[in-house]
């Protein structure tokens, strides 16, 4: 079977609101693409966030002696590119496979009123930011950019949290040269499929078994994307991303939302109370989530 990637959504009353087709084709399928969900001003919080970021890296490894130049002048989705051009994987690993920071752009983020106003469409509107957010630079010849098959799911197969929706976003054009998404479609009503740890890459990502992996490779679809395009997806789609083949990084953060009356699994770290109509005043505040408080308490 063929499957096609959805004509663009058509928003309701709110920017953001899915229509009834497209919730009918994410019901099916298992994803959904929001073309051009975000404007360039509502990526920028994000962008400056990882700028901070890079900034200390860079900064680190020239007092470490392992870079000359740090490459300030260089522009967003050029600079660390240059930075780790000449460095080792296992250097790039030293800071993690994905990063989880809490600088307030990654809130302003979090909390766009687009974005929950798709997850709302989809859970309703009592919604819970999962701790498990990631802000990923694919950076060419890292083998750490490679994402192979796998489900999230899998990283919380006993946690009371179904459904788990991942809002995938890319700050730079994902393509197929810089590895953008692949899902498997239909793969999100079945259960957690047996998985094991990969070793060929030095990041450890879960990796599904066996003979899925060959099915997963023939039923691949592609999701090239625009910057500011958001996909949804729900945890047990199984997806993946290819090697960075191009000369930049293709930045993309993974949002993760939840109904309230789930999981919200602390062994993971501190989520947040995203939105509220049954309690409005708890809803978390920039200053809830740097301090690590899940609800804001007046």
């Amino acid at each position: 079977m063929t499957y096609r990637t959805p004509l663009p959504f058509h928003a309701a009353t709110e920017i953001g609101t899915l229509d009834e087709a497209t919730k009918a084709f994410y019901d099916r399928e298992g994803y959904a693409i929001l073309p051009a969900l975000l404007s360039d001003a509502e990526l920028e919080p994000a962008r400056q966030a990882m700028r901070i970021k890079v900034d200390q890296i860079a900064d680190e490894l020239a007092a470490d002696g392992l870079i000359t130049e740090t490459y300030a002048a260089e522009p967003f989705e050029l600079r660390l590119a240059k930075i780790f051009g000449h460095l080792t994987d296992a250097e790039f690993l030293k800071y993690g496979r994905s990063w989880r920071d809490r600088i307030p752009g990654y809130f302003e983020l979090m909390t766009n009123p687009k974005i929950l106003n798709a997850v709302e469409s989809l859970i309703g509107p009592e919604i819970f930011s999962n701790p498990v957010y990631n802000v990923r630079p694919k950076v060419p010849k890292v083998a750490a950019g490679a994402v192979p098959w796998h489900q999230d799911k899998s990283y919380w197969p006993d946690a009371n949290s179904n459904p788990v929706i991942t809002v995938w976003i890319p700050l730079v054009d994902a393509t197929l040269e810089n590895g953008c998404l692949q899902v498997w479609p239909r793969t999100h009503k079945a259960q957690v499929y047996d998985f094991h740890q990969e070793d060929y890459s030095g990041t450890g990502y879960y990796e599904i078994s066996g003979e899925l992996l060959v099915k997963a490779k023939r039923a691949a679809v592609p999701l090239p994307v625009s910057a500011g395009t958001a996909i949804l997806f729900n945890d047990r789609c199984i997806h993946m991303s290819t090697p960075n083949n191009s000369n930049h990084v293709r930045w993309s953060v993974d949002l993760r939302y939840q109904p309230t009356d789930q999981d919200p699994m602390p062994q993971h770290g501190v989520g947040f109370l995203a939105r509220s109509q049954a309690h409005p005043a708890r809803v978390a505040t920039m200053a809830d989530w740097l301090a690590e408080r899940p609800e804001h308490v007046g």
